[in-house]
Protein backbone atom coordinates (compact mmCIF):
# COMPACT_ATOMS: atom_id res chain seq x y z
CA UNK A 1 0.00 0.00 0.00
CA UNK A 2 1.44 3.32 -1.01
CA UNK A 3 1.65 6.40 1.13
CA UNK A 4 -1.27 8.11 -0.59
CA UNK A 5 -3.64 5.27 0.16
CA UNK A 6 -2.52 5.18 3.80
CA UNK A 7 -3.11 8.88 4.10
CA UNK A 8 -6.55 8.61 2.60
CA UNK A 9 -7.62 5.77 5.01
CA UNK A 10 -6.19 7.65 7.96
CA UNK A 11 -8.23 10.72 7.07
CA UNK A 12 -11.39 8.67 6.77
CA UNK A 13 -10.82 6.98 10.18
CA UNK A 14 -10.09 10.31 11.79
CA UNK A 15 -13.29 11.74 10.32
CA UNK A 16 -15.22 8.73 11.69
CA UNK A 17 -13.77 9.16 15.17
CA UNK A 18 -14.54 12.86 15.12
CA UNK A 19 -18.13 12.20 14.11
CA UNK A 20 -18.55 9.47 16.75
CA UNK A 21 -17.01 11.56 19.52
CA UNK A 22 -19.52 14.34 18.80
CA UNK A 23 -22.55 12.00 18.79
CA UNK A 24 -21.80 9.80 21.86
CA UNK A 25 -21.76 12.50 24.58
CA UNK A 26 -25.19 13.73 23.63
CA UNK A 27 -26.65 10.19 23.48
CA UNK A 28 -25.03 9.21 26.75
CA UNK A 29 -26.45 12.25 28.53
CA UNK A 30 -29.92 11.63 27.15
CA UNK A 31 -29.86 7.97 28.11
CA UNK A 32 -28.72 8.85 31.62
CA UNK A 33 -31.58 11.33 32.05
CA UNK A 34 -34.21 8.89 30.70
CA UNK A 35 -33.06 5.65 32.34
CA UNK A 36 -31.82 6.99 35.64
CA UNK A 37 -33.46 5.07 38.60
CA UNK A 38 -34.77 7.02 41.67
CA UNK A 39 -32.82 6.85 44.84
CA UNK A 40 -34.03 4.82 47.92
CA UNK A 41 -35.10 7.85 49.97
CA UNK A 42 -37.36 9.12 47.19
CA UNK A 43 -38.86 5.66 46.74
CA UNK A 44 -39.55 5.26 50.46
CA UNK A 45 -41.07 8.75 50.63
CA UNK A 46 -43.38 7.99 47.75
CA UNK A 47 -44.38 4.66 49.31
CA UNK A 48 -45.07 6.34 52.66
CA UNK A 49 -47.24 8.98 50.96
CA UNK A 50 -49.12 6.26 49.06
CA UNK A 51 -49.64 4.32 52.31
CA UNK A 52 -51.02 7.39 54.06
CA UNK A 53 -53.33 8.08 51.15
CA UNK A 54 -54.60 4.49 51.20
CA UNK A 55 -55.18 4.73 54.97
CA UNK A 56 -57.07 7.97 54.54
CA UNK A 57 -59.24 6.52 51.80
CA UNK A 58 -59.84 3.39 53.89
CA UNK A 59 -60.97 5.51 56.85
CA UNK A 60 -63.27 7.46 54.56
CA UNK A 61 -64.73 4.25 53.15
CA UNK A 62 -65.16 2.83 56.67
CA UNK A 63 -66.82 6.03 57.82
CA UNK A 64 -69.15 5.92 54.83
CA UNK A 65 -70.01 2.27 55.56
CA UNK A 66 -70.70 3.10 59.21
CA UNK A 67 -72.96 5.95 58.13
CA UNK A 68 -74.81 3.65 55.74
CA UNK A 69 -75.12 0.99 58.44
CA UNK A 70 -76.52 3.54 60.88
CA UNK A 71 -78.92 4.76 58.23
CA UNK A 72 -80.05 1.21 57.45
CA UNK A 73 -80.56 0.48 61.17
CA UNK A 74 -82.58 3.67 61.53
CA UNK A 75 -84.70 2.77 58.52
CA UNK A 76 -85.23 -0.77 59.84
CA UNK A 77 -86.29 0.53 63.25
CA UNK A 78 -88.59 3.06 61.61
CA UNK A 79 -90.16 0.33 59.49
CA UNK A 80 -90.58 -1.87 62.56
CA UNK A 81 -92.26 0.96 64.47
CA UNK A 82 -94.46 1.68 61.47
CA UNK A 83 -95.47 -1.99 61.24
CA UNK A 84 -96.25 -2.06 64.96
CA UNK A 85 -98.27 1.12 64.68
CA UNK A 86 -100.19 -0.23 61.70
CA UNK A 87 -100.85 -3.49 63.56
CA UNK A 88 -102.09 -1.60 66.62
CA UNK A 89 -104.29 0.53 64.40
CA UNK A 90 -105.70 -2.55 62.67
CA UNK A 91 -106.28 -4.16 66.07
CA UNK A 92 -108.09 -1.04 67.28
CA UNK A 93 -110.19 -1.01 64.13
CA UNK A 94 -111.03 -4.70 64.57
CA UNK A 95 -111.91 -4.09 68.22
CA UNK A 96 -114.09 -1.13 67.25
CA UNK A 97 -115.80 -3.19 64.54
CA UNK A 98 -116.38 -6.07 66.95
CA UNK A 99 -117.77 -3.71 69.59
CA UNK A 100 -120.07 -2.08 67.06
CA UNK A 101 -121.23 -5.46 65.81
CA UNK A 102 -121.74 -6.70 69.38
CA UNK A 103 -123.78 -3.62 70.29
CA UNK A 104 -125.93 -4.10 67.20
CA UNK A 105 -126.49 -7.78 68.00
CA UNK A 106 -127.41 -6.95 71.60
CA UNK A 107 -130.01 -4.46 70.34
CA UNK A 108 -131.38 -7.14 68.02
CA UNK A 109 -131.59 -9.53 70.96
CA UNK A 110 -133.53 -6.95 72.95
CA UNK A 111 -135.95 -6.69 70.02
CA UNK A 112 -136.20 -10.46 69.94
CA UNK A 113 -136.99 -10.53 73.67
CA UNK A 114 -139.92 -8.18 73.10
CA UNK A 115 -141.12 -10.26 70.17
CA UNK A 116 -140.80 -13.44 72.22
CA UNK A 117 -142.68 -11.87 75.14
CA UNK A 118 -145.52 -10.79 72.85
CA UNK A 119 -145.67 -14.22 71.27
CA UNK A 120 -145.78 -15.97 74.68
CA UNK A 121 -148.46 -13.61 75.93
CA UNK A 122 -150.57 -14.17 72.82
CA UNK A 123 -150.27 -17.95 73.23
CA UNK A 124 -151.34 -17.72 76.87
CA UNK A 125 -154.41 -15.64 76.03
CA UNK A 126 -157.63 -17.12 77.46
CA UNK A 127 -160.81 -15.78 75.85
CA UNK A 128 -163.95 -15.19 77.87
CA UNK A 129 -167.40 -16.58 77.19
CA UNK A 130 -167.99 -14.35 74.19
CA UNK A 131 -164.42 -14.03 72.99
CA UNK A 132 -164.59 -16.24 69.91
CA UNK A 133 -163.60 -13.55 67.43
CA UNK A 134 -161.03 -12.15 69.83
CA UNK A 135 -159.53 -15.58 70.33
CA UNK A 136 -159.25 -16.14 66.58
CA UNK A 137 -157.61 -12.75 66.13
CA UNK A 138 -155.16 -13.36 68.95
CA UNK A 139 -154.40 -16.85 67.64
CA UNK A 140 -153.67 -15.50 64.14
CA UNK A 141 -151.54 -12.75 65.66
CA UNK A 142 -149.61 -15.33 67.71
CA UNK A 143 -149.05 -17.39 64.58
CA UNK A 144 -147.73 -14.37 62.69
CA UNK A 145 -145.48 -13.41 65.57
CA UNK A 146 -144.19 -16.97 65.70
CA UNK A 147 -143.30 -16.83 62.00
CA UNK A 148 -141.49 -13.51 62.53
CA UNK A 149 -139.68 -14.96 65.50
CA UNK A 150 -138.46 -17.92 63.46
CA UNK A 151 -137.25 -15.62 60.70
CA UNK A 152 -135.54 -13.50 63.32
CA UNK A 153 -133.75 -16.56 64.68
CA UNK A 154 -132.70 -17.56 61.15
CA UNK A 155 -131.23 -14.09 60.65
CA UNK A 156 -129.31 -14.39 63.91
CA UNK A 157 -128.10 -17.87 62.92
CA UNK A 158 -126.68 -16.47 59.70
CA UNK A 159 -124.79 -14.00 61.88
CA UNK A 160 -123.44 -17.00 63.85
CA UNK A 161 -125.57 -16.14 66.88
CA UNK A 162 -127.12 -19.13 68.60
CA UNK A 163 -129.04 -19.73 71.78
CA UNK A 164 -127.16 -20.73 74.91
CA UNK A 165 -128.61 -23.96 76.35
CA UNK A 166 -129.47 -23.33 79.99
CA UNK A 167 -132.73 -24.95 81.03
CA UNK A 168 -132.03 -28.25 82.78
CA UNK A 169 -128.28 -27.59 82.81
CA UNK A 170 -126.06 -27.20 85.84
CA UNK A 171 -125.62 -23.54 86.74
CA UNK A 172 -122.48 -22.08 85.18
CA UNK A 173 -121.51 -18.66 86.60
CA UNK A 174 -119.39 -17.93 83.54
CA UNK A 175 -122.37 -17.96 81.16
CA UNK A 176 -125.37 -17.56 83.47
CA UNK A 177 -126.70 -15.06 85.97
CA UNK A 178 -128.77 -16.42 88.86
CA UNK A 179 -131.67 -13.98 88.98
CA UNK A 180 -133.83 -16.11 91.28
CA UNK A 181 -133.63 -19.21 93.48
CA UNK A 182 -136.08 -22.09 93.55
CA UNK A 183 -136.74 -24.32 96.55
CA UNK A 184 -137.79 -27.50 94.81
CA UNK A 185 -136.68 -30.48 96.90
CA UNK A 186 -137.43 -32.88 94.04
CA UNK A 187 -134.91 -31.42 91.62
CA UNK A 188 -131.09 -31.57 91.91
CA UNK A 189 -129.37 -28.70 93.61
CA UNK A 190 -127.70 -26.22 91.27
CA UNK A 191 -129.75 -27.15 88.23
CA UNK A 192 -131.44 -24.44 86.16
CA UNK A 193 -135.21 -24.85 86.54
CA UNK A 194 -136.30 -21.61 84.90
CA UNK A 195 -135.13 -19.15 82.28
CA UNK A 196 -136.08 -15.49 82.64
CA UNK A 197 -134.00 -14.26 79.71
CA UNK A 198 -132.25 -16.38 77.16
CA UNK A 199 -128.51 -16.25 76.76
CA UNK A 200 -126.76 -16.26 73.40
CA UNK A 201 -123.37 -17.20 71.97
CA UNK A 202 -121.63 -15.39 69.13
CA UNK A 203 -119.08 -17.50 67.27
CA UNK A 204 -118.77 -19.76 70.34
CA UNK A 205 -118.10 -16.73 72.55
CA UNK A 206 -120.52 -15.44 75.13
CA UNK A 207 -122.61 -12.62 73.73
CA UNK A 208 -125.18 -12.29 76.51
CA UNK A 209 -125.45 -14.33 79.71
CA UNK A 210 -128.68 -16.10 80.49
CA UNK A 211 -130.78 -14.94 83.43
CA UNK A 212 -131.96 -18.12 85.10
CA UNK A 213 -133.71 -19.58 88.13
CA UNK A 214 -131.42 -21.94 90.00
CA UNK A 215 -132.71 -24.67 92.26
CA UNK A 216 -131.41 -24.61 95.80
CA UNK A 217 -133.62 -26.71 98.01
CA UNK A 218 -133.48 -26.54 101.77
CA UNK A 219 -134.09 -30.29 101.99
CA UNK A 220 -135.52 -33.10 99.89
CA UNK A 221 -138.98 -34.49 100.52
CA UNK A 222 -139.09 -38.01 101.88
CA UNK A 223 -140.50 -40.85 99.86
CA UNK A 224 -139.63 -39.33 96.48
CA UNK A 225 -136.30 -40.80 95.34
CA UNK A 226 -137.10 -40.31 91.66
CA UNK A 227 -137.57 -36.55 92.04
CA UNK A 228 -141.32 -36.62 91.25
CA UNK A 229 -143.30 -34.69 93.88
CA UNK A 230 -146.31 -36.40 95.42
CA UNK A 231 -149.79 -35.10 94.56
CA UNK A 232 -150.57 -31.68 95.97
CA UNK A 233 -146.93 -30.54 96.26
CA UNK A 234 -146.15 -27.34 94.32
CA UNK A 235 -142.92 -27.24 92.30
CA UNK A 236 -141.14 -24.35 90.60
CA UNK A 237 -139.46 -26.77 88.21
Amino acid sequence: MDEAEKERLTDRFRAYLDAHSQAVPGDSAQGTDDDAAPDLFTLLSELAALKNEVKLESRQVKSALDDFRTLFDTLREANARLDDEQERRREQERAADQKGEKDLLLELLELRDRLQAGHDQARRFQPGWFGGRTAAFVASMAEGMGMNLRRFDETLARREVRELPALGQTFDPRTMHAAELARNPYRPEGVVVGELRKGFLYRDRLLRPAEVVVNRPRGRALGSPDGVPPPGVWSLG
